[in-house]
C-alpha cells in the first residue's frame, strides 16, 4: 500500500519537474492521468509514457483471474488446507456486477493448526485487508483458532477473490458502501455459529479505517475492534496537507475516476518480497527459512507491484473518514491498535527499512486512536514493518503475545 508519494517519481523529484509528463495535468502538488479505455478484456490498461505510466502497464502482464466460487457455495481456497472461499453477491453498482468474498478458516482440515486449538469456536473475528491486497495472512487465523475464535477474512467488492474484469480495482466513493459487504458476511458468520456469536472486527490500512467507521455507526454490534496500522489519519510525511485536499475533493466531484499520478517506488512490497540474492543484508540463521526473510510472496494479482490505480474519487473517501475520526467517534466496544514504533520516510532501498513502517506516520495513527472512543489500547512494536502481523519472527511473537492477552482480557467470557 506503499502510494503515499503523491507527485514523486522514484529519484524523489516532483511531478511537476518530471520532462516525460506530457500526458498528465499538475493540480498543485498532485498530477493526474485521465482513464483509459477498457482493451478487449475489458480490464483497464495505462498507456503513454512516464513512470506512472509504466506501473500500470504491469496490470494487462498478470496472469488472469481465477474463476469465482460459485455464490453461496463454500469451495477450497488457494490459501491451501482448511481454508475456504464463499462468494457473496451484493447489489450491483454503475460498473455491473459486484461480490464480496469470505474466506473461513477450519482448523480441523489444517496438519499445521496450532496445539492446543479448541475444537469448538466461542467467538468470532471477520479481518478486513488493506488497500491493494487481500486476506492471505494464515498465521493470524492459525493465532485467532488458538484463542478460540473462528477466523474469517473479507475480500472486499473490487478486490483480490472479489475483482472482476469488468471492474475499477478496489474503487468506491463512500466507505459506507461497505455496509454490504460487512452485513453479507456477518449474516454468512451468524448462519454457522448462531447469532448472537461473539464478534471481534478487525481491519489493517484502510481496511482498519473502514472497520473503525462501520463500528461507529453500529453501536453494540461487536464484542471488540482490532486495528492494525489503520489508515485513520492522513498521516504520512507530505502525503494530503491542508493546500491538497480541497483540490483533491474538487476533482473528485467532477472526474471521480480520473487516476491520481503517484510514485511506482513501492519500498514496502520490498519489505514483503524478502531477501532477494544480491541484497547485502545479514540474516539470522535460525530464522532464515521464516517468510518475513525468504518472502510472503502475495499474490500479484491481487497485491500489485506498484500499486494498481489510486482514482480521486476513492481519495476522497478516505479524506472523508478521516476526518470523521479527526472530530471523534463514539465506539462502544474496546479498542486494541497496534502500530510499529517508528515510521521511516525514505524513496530509496536501505536494510533499515525491513524494520520500520514505511506507509504511515504511526505517530499520527496513535494520536488519532485517541479519539476512536473511551476504550482503546495502544500498542508499538519496536522493529515492526507496516502490517505489523508480518513483521520479523521476535516482533510477530510479540504481536499476536498482545493480541492474546487483549483478547483474553476483554473478549473472552
Amino acid at each position: 500500500m506503499d502510494f503515499f508519494r503523491l507527485g514523486r517519481d522514484p529519484s524523489g523529484s516532483r511531478a511537476s519537474e518530471d520532462p516525460d509528463r506530457a500526458d498528465t495535468h499538475s493540480t498543485a502538488n498532485t498530477a493526474v492521468e485521465e482513464d483509459a479505455a477498457p482493451d478487449a478484456s475489458g480490464r483497464k490498461v495505462r498507456t503513454g509514457v512516464g513512470p506512472a505510466a509504466r506501473s500500470y502497464l504491469l496490470e494487462a502482464d498478470l496472469p488472469p483471474l481465477d474463476d469465482p466460487s460459485p455464490p453461496g457455495e463454500w469451495v477450497p481456497d488457494l490459501l491451501g488446507a482448511g481454508f475456504h472461499a464463499r462468494t457473496l453477491p451484493l447489489p450491483a453498482d454503475e460498473e455491473g456486477q459486484v461480490v464480496a468474498t469470505l474466506v473461513a478458516y477450519r482448523p480441523a482440515e489444517d496438519p499445521d493448526a496450532l496445539p492446543g486449538t479448541p475444537a469448538t469456536a466461542t467467538w468470532a473475528m471477520l479481518y478486513l485487508h488493506g488497500w491493494n491486497d487481500y486476506v492471505h495472512n494464515v498465521g493470524l487465523a492459525r493465532r485467532v483458532a488458538a484463542l478460540g475464535g473462528a477466523f474469517y477474512g473479507l475480500d472486499l467488492r473490487k478486490y483480490g477473490r472479489s475483482l472482476r474484469p469488468h471492474q475499477s480495482r478496489g474503487y468506491v466513493d463512500s466507505l459506507s458502501v461497505y455496509d454490504d459487504d460487512l452485513h453479507a458476511a456477518r449474516d454468512v458468520i451468524f448462519d454457522e455459529l448462531g447469532l448472537g456469536t461473539d464478534l471481534v472486527l478487525g481491519g489493517h490500512s484502510t481496511g482498519g479505517l473502514t472497520a473503525a467507521l462501520w463500528a461507529h455507526r453500529h453501536p453494540g454490534a461487536l464484542r471488540g475492534l482490532v486495528l492494525n496500522s489503520p489508515f485513520i489519519s492522513a498521516g504520512m510525511p507530505g502525503f494530503v496537507g491542508a493546500a491538497t485536499t480541497p483540490v483533491i475533493e474538487r476533482i473528485a466531484r467532477t472526474s471521480p475516476k480520473t487516476v491520481v499520478r503517484v510514485s511506482p517506488v513501492d519500498l514496502y512490497q520490498r519489505t514483503l518480497d524478502g531477501v532477494a540474492e544480491g541484497d547485502d543484508e545479514v540474516v539470522p540463521s535460525d530464522e532464515a527459512e521464516d517468510r518475513f526473510w525468504t518472502g510472503w510472496k502475495p499474490d500479484r494479482r491481487w497485491r500489485m507491484a506498484p500499486a494498481g490505480p489510486v482514482r480521486f474519487g476513492w481519495l476522497a473517501a478516505i479524506l472523508t473518514g478521516q476526518r470523521q475520526v479527526a472530530g471523534g467517534l463514539d465506539i462502544s466496544c474496546p479498542v486494541l491498535v497496534l502500530t510499529s514504533a517508528r515510521s521511516a520516510q525514505a524513496v530509496r532501498w536501505s536494510p533499515d527499512l525491513r524494520f520500520v513502517d514505511t506507509v504511515l506516520d504511526v505517530a499520527a495513527i496513535r494520536s488519532a486512536a485517541l479519539r476512536l472512543g473511551p476504550h482503546v489500547t495502544l500498542a508499538a512494536f519496536d522493529g515492526a514493518i507496516h502490517d505489523v502481523m508480518l513483521s520479523a519472527p521476535k516482533v510477530r511473537r510479540n504481536v499476536y503475545d498482545e493480541l492474546g492477552r487483549w483478547v483474553r482480557a476483554y473478549v473472552l467470557r
